[in-house]
């Protein structure tokens, strides 16, 4: 329980002590991206991304503070209107903390939280980048790409899964939370058989299909928009008094035909 006045800084102090913000990558804008560390928190609302439609939830709903994974401010602002989110929290008074690349590579954090929806258990790290572990490798039941590339889709919710190889025999998959097309020659040189990510670009397809691996493309916002739980599970045992909501307003923004 937060004994006395509940503010930006605790905030952010409590999640660095389970998500050490040093983990973040240098390209990174973890943090706190908007608002003032002594601001009082009363209301704490939740979302993957700061969409203008979470702003506008946030501020008819009176929250604080929004936490998200990814930074309202990612790269550098060359101006502002009206319509940018960061600007419309400004104006609204509501602060911004985000826990992105700290959070994936925190013990327990993103990538845990993935093997765990997924049914995998972790064995060993997909790769070491600046001295930080990123993503997993785990044995599986013998199955094919194609099982488990259903397994993902109904376990995260997607709407899509992309996949390639669909009847290769999978027993050693890698996994990735977000954007994790980069990792592709991990997963090879480290022997898998399947690699679970999301935007994964045409020209890994290929290279993953030559070298004999079978990519499951679960989608960026899908093997992402599941830390929710344990958020509010985590916030609510130190802030037992604040009011910490998951927004409506959260959805995936990419329509399928």
């Amino acid at each position: 329980m937060c004994s006395n006045t509940c503010t930006v800084e605790k905030i952010y102090n409590f999640i660095n002590d389970f998500a050490p913000y040093s983990l973040q990558e240098g390209y990174d804008n973890s943090g706190i991206n908007v608002g003032d560390g002594e601001k009082e928190v009363k209301k704490i609302l939740l979302a993957l991304d700061v969409t203008n439609e979470v702003c506008d939830e946030a501020e008819k709903g009176k929250y604080d503070l929004i936490i998200t994974h990814h930074p309202v401010i990612f790269r550098g602002l060359k101006s502002l209107d009206s319509k940018n989110a960061a600007v419309k929290l400004v104006k609204n008074d509501i602060a911004a903390i985000s826990m992105h690349t700290n959070f994936d590579a925190a013990k327990g954090g993103m990538n845990d939280i993935l093997c765990e929806k997924l049914g995998l258990v972790p064995a060993e790290s997909l790769c070491v980048e600046n001295g930080v572990p990123m993503g997993y490798i785990c044995e599986y039941d013998e199955c094919t790409a194609k099982s488990l590339a259903e397994r993902a889709k109904k376990a995260l919710g997607c709407r899509v899964v992309r996949y390639n190889d669909g009847e290769k025999i999978v027993k050693r998959v890698a996994v990735c939370s977000g954007s994790g097309g980069s990792f592709m020659k991990n997963a090879v040189s480290k022997t898998c058989d399947a690699y679970i990510t999301g935007d994964v670009k045409h020209d890994i397809f290929i290279d993953a299909h030559n070298a004999g691996l079978s990519v499951i493309d679960a989608g960026h916002f899908y093997t992402e928009n599941i830390f929710f739980d344990f958020l509010i599970t985590k916030l609510k045992e130190k802030f037992s008094d604040i009011q910490i909501s998951k927004a409506e307003s959260n959805v995936d923004v990419v329509e399928v035909i």
